[in-house]
């Protein structure tokens, strides 16, 4: 807490700074230049990021929500919780996009109590399904942090150490109510590895501070949904594993889908659905197939239920490599007509574009949007990749 610049705390100083950045377009709107500023903050992120970092693959995350009275305020509109609700469905789909291999789960604080809502799972369905019931949950009471720790806790000391334990808080409420000291939990949580990160939706609070702090975790306090959903979307990508954090090798089965329609096969139940009553619960002749055991799954990545093992199919490992193996930064270059266009998009540069960035492997230009969007999304130079695949062509 010493080492940070108090000038932060000065709302005053920020101010100003922001609207020596802010200048209006020709039609006077502001939005223009508010959507650059995010975007080189974005690009500030991306540059921090190192290659070769060894990286906590196999995540196992729980999502702490708030559902006390404080989410039923209108600053977020309609309310905090349908706007955090919303969001929170696009980034669990891109969370197991992004890390197919991981699991995750969801606990809701909600009048002095923690309820497990879904134990952790790689069915990212399963977790948006229930994210919709909670629309018209009852906001009550105050939430009780540490009874949410607690619960998390208890489930993620007993995953095998080569895993990645965080845990995601987005927190409404300026108080909580605490059956205990909250300082012996923190220091339980720092004793077993476990990042703890924190989202806050009012103003920065001391204890939330002090637990993203000890536990070497995130600590934002957002502006408006635009910023939750960028400090949300941020957790998507792995963080650097814990010193504790052990090199194992993991025993996994990569199932072949079996369709047997047509055939005399007999119609079973997956073990998915094999304790629900849901639509999805239908008896069916296809499906995936453990190798150990033989128990039928609809769908992967899943852990078997019957012998415990993980079943994941290659596409899943391979969408996991590009965050060992990053692109590489580009270089941010003064733009001086040297080059007319971008090379990914094709669009003109002009006078408005101060700085162009280079990849220093092929050396090809790209703006600043490209940019952003190799780097987040596609992973992979163009230019780079058009390079190799005319050195084999040529070689062929």
């Amino acid at each position: 807490m010493n080492d940070e610049d108090p000038r932060e705390y000065r709302w005053e100083t920020g101010y100003e700074k922001t609207w020596e950045a802010i200048k209006e377009d020709d039609e006077g709107f502001l939005e223009a230049s508010v959507a650059d500023i995010i975007l080189r903050a974005k690009r500030r992120r991306q540059t921090q990021k190192q290659g070769n970092t060894k990286l906590g693959m196999m995540r196992h995350l729980y999502l702490i929500l708030d559902c006390s009275e404080s989410m039923s305020s209108q600053d977020l509109k309609p309310t905090r919780m349908i706007c955090t609700l919303k969001i929170l469905e696009g980034f669990i789909e891109e969370f197991f996009d992004q890390n197919p291999i991981s699991q995750m789960g969801i606990i809701l604080l909600q009048n002095k109590r923690a309820d497990k809502a879904c134990d952790l799972g790689g069915n990212f369905r399963k977790h948006i399904k229930h994210l919709k019931t909670l629309m018209k949950t009852n906001l009550v009471g105050e939430p009780s942090l540490q009874n949410g720790l607690e619960q998390a806790l208890s489930s993620l000391k007993l995953l095998p150490s080569h895993a990645s334990r965080e845990i995601l808080i987005i927190m409404g409420s300026l108080t909580t109510c605490d059956p205990t000291d909250i300082s012996s939990t923190i220091e339980k949580l720092k004793q077993e590895g476990i990042r703890c990160s924190i989202i806050g939706l009012a103003a920065e609070v001391h204890v939330c501070r002090t637990l993203a702090s000890e536990t070497k975790g995130t600590y934002n306090v957002i502006l408006d949904d635009s910023h939750l959903k960028d400090l949300l979307y941020q957790q998507v990508e792995p963080s650097p594993a814990a010193a504790a954090l052990e090199s194992s090798l993991i025993k996994m089965g990569f199932p072949h889908q079996m369709n047997t329609e047509g055939t005399d096969e007999p119609l079973t139940m997956c073990m998915c659905h094999i304790d629900s009553v849901d639509e999805g619960s239908k008896l069916t002749a296809g499906g995936y197939y453990c190798p150990q055991c033989l128990s039928k799954y609809c769908e992967l990545p899943v852990e078997c239920r019957a012998c415990g093992l993980t079943l994941v199919s290659a596409p899943h490992l391979a969408r996991s490599y590009h965050h060992l193996f990053p692109a590489s930064n580009y270089k941010e270059v003064p733009f001086a007509n040297q080059v007319s266009i971008c090379y990914a998009c094709q669009k003109l540069f002009g006078d408005e574009d101060k700085s162009i960035y280079q990849c220093p492997t092929c050396k090809r230009m790209f703006c600043i949007d490209c940019d952003i969007f190799i780097h987040d999304t596609l992973h992979t130079c163009p230019g780079c990749a058009t390079n190799l695949a005319t050195f084999q062509l040529t070689h062929n």
